[in-house]
């Protein structure tokens, strides 16, 4: 197969069709917005640089700084303030460090000392009888018990994926975990065990990065090598199978369409999406149908700049995260200009606030102005907030972060025989292969 077509322009579909072209294929990419990255987006405002996506790629795989080096990223990237390395939740109304050592762990609040004993108890409990489906959530409360669920792994979860622990299942949300359990019984043993594998797939040391314009570079270096081969603004309208080929019918802008030839089509683009594409002479065709039910719930980006003597709290972190057993109206807050340098103009904080998710559906669709309100009147209480925001401005998802549960396995099947009775054709995205960065550049 020579020809290959890839719908979408995102992480994975950059990264796809860089690796492909290294190949000697012959690679054409339709996006049908006018700019590359999918989700990655970086925004300059008034001084503060925002980004409507992923915040940090957390480098910790090697074949992530792999790929990383190989588009010409990897020197770019800018490390994240030591500060980052501390991480917060709320615990009784209020912002508590998570532990970073054993000592910390023992004096840290974030934990009773009864969740302590149970959590360091894991050790000793039993396999899962039936692992395969168990969820987050099961998981969690069976080997470290229902405080760390409430209280590490509820906020956790919500950080990543807006989504409850409940939904989500652990061998698509989690493997390694899974993996863990099954071969050293213990998820403390095992990480310990495993770090000291000949094979371990792990860096010595993990990063935790961005870039000096916001995330925006990563699809921008991935982008370098293929702009002969990218097609912005272009729709793919239809896609047809004729014997040995690939028939894809795509639509710029100003209406024109044109038909293209190709030995393969790899799409891309969003789950949600695929239903706006024509899909002729497709074998098993109502397996697209599962493929474009991916689980998202909206989510609502807000992100407040301040004057910094207005805020008493330090800001020495990462963010913090609410579990939902502190009945709070937002999901997390991250220290943006603590993060990276460039944030925001001098003497000024930025901070990027999570409302919505799973927990939340419809607080997400809101007004702009009540959720720059939500957050707030939550803000201004959990960090002594003095003074009102000079900056404000909200970005919403629709369909926001696609969901590890029970309809990611759905969706894979579906996927899997698709590609199975039509040779030549593939799927591949973040609702197949996960949500994280390092997963979208492994697409491949």
């Amino acid at each position: 197969m020579n020809r290959i077509c890839i719908i979408g322009a995102g992480i994975s579909g950059l990264s796809i069709a860089s690796e492909k072209k290294k190949l000697g294929k012959i690679v054409k990419v339709f996006e049908s917005a006018n700019r590359i990255g999918g989700v990655i987006e970086s925004e300059e405002i008034d001084g503060y640089l925002l980004d409507y996506g992923a915040n940090t790629l957390n480098v910790r795989l090697k074949s992530t700084k792999e790929r990383l080096e190989n588009c010409g990223a990897w020197d770019s990237c800018i490390d994240a303030n030591l500060l980052a390395n501390k991480r917060m939740i709320v615990r009784d109304g209020k912002i508590v460090d998570l532990p970073h050592s054993f000592l910390s762990f023992l004096t840290s609040p974030f934990l009773s000392i009864k969740g302590k004993l149970r959590l360091l108890a894991e050790p000793l409990v039993a396999r899962s009888n039936e692992p395969e489906n168990e969820s987050v959530a099961s998981f969690i409360k069976r080997r470290l018990g229902q405080e760390a669920l409430d209280y590490a792994a509820n906020p956790f979860l919500a950080g990543i994926f807006a989504a409850n622990p409940e939904s989500l299942i652990l061998n698509q949300a989690f493997p390694r975990f899974a993996v863990l359990e099954k071969n050293y019984r213990s998820i403390l043993l095992g990480l310990k065990k495993s770090r000291k594998l000949s094979d371990n797939p792990n860096l010595p040391t993990s990063r935790l990065v961005s870039f000096p314009n916001g995330m925006e570079e990563l699809p921008e270096k991935l982008g370098c090598s293929l702009k002969n081969e990218i097609s912005l603004s272009t729709s793919v309208k239809k896609i047809s199978r004729n014997n040995n080929s690939w028939a894809v019918t795509v639509q710029k802008q100003t209406g024109e369409q044109t038909v293209h030839d190709f030995d393969q089509v790899i799409s891309t683009i969003p789950s949600h999406r695929l239903d706006s594409i024509e899909w002729q002479n497709i074998k098993e065709h109502d397996e697209l149908n599962i493929l474009n039910s991916s689980t998202h719930h909206p989510l609502a980006m807000v992100y407040l700049g301040y004057e910094k003597k207005d805020i008493l709290h330090p800001l020495d972190g990462f963010g913090f995260l609410v579990p939902e057993v502190e009945k709070k109206k937002i999901l997390g807050t991250l220290f943006s200009s603590t993060l990276f340098p460039g944030r925001a103009p001098d003497g000024k904080i930025l901070l990027t606030t999570f409302i919505g998710g799973e927990r939340d559906p419809s607080l997400a669709q809101q007004k702009e102005s009540i959720l720059i309100s939500t957050a707030k009147k939550e803000l201004t209480k959990l960090l002594k907030i003095k003074g009102e925001p000079t900056f404000q401005k909200v970005k919403k998802w629709s369909n926001a972060i696609p969901l590890p549960d029970k309809q990611m396995i759905k969706c894979k099947k579906a996927a899997q025989k698709l590609s199975l009775q039509n040779p030549g054709l593939s799927f591949s995205g973040s609702y197949l292969c996960g949500v994280s960065l390092p997963n979208c550049l492994d697409a491949c």
